[in-house]
């Protein structure tokens, strides 16, 4: 029976408090929408201004996201928004940055 006091302290990899974060649940969201854009809109030379600027959008938002997230579940999901974002706002500048052919 003492296995029934211990708490499970391992959890779950989508770990939840069971309580709404609809701020939290936006963001995450939103940085992985903008994060899928920017890694497949990366591998095309032409498209690189909506390649790094969703990246660096997805960036900053996956960025305060992780600074208000309360669950694993959400701190997963930003990750892997985050790294697609950065993946693909490098490409993008790689390619010719947030402003490449429109200035000069």
């Amino acid at each position: 029976m003492a296995q029934i006091m211990r708490p499970n302290i391992a959890g779950s990899l989508f770990a939840t408090d069971h309580k709404p974060h609809p701020v939290q649940d936006t963001l995450l969201a939103v940085t992985l929408v903008l994060g899928v854009v920017s890694f497949v809109t990366a591998m095309f030379h032409h498209l690189h201004l909506l390649s790094s600027w969703t990246g660096l959008v997805g960036i900053l938002t996956g960025a305060y996201g992780q600074f208000i997230s309360e669950t694993t579940r959400e701190r997963f999901g930003l990750i892997v928004g985050l790294g697609a974002s950065a993946v693909g706002f490098f490409l993008g500048m790689a390619h010719g940055g947030l402003f490449g052919g429109l200035i000069g």
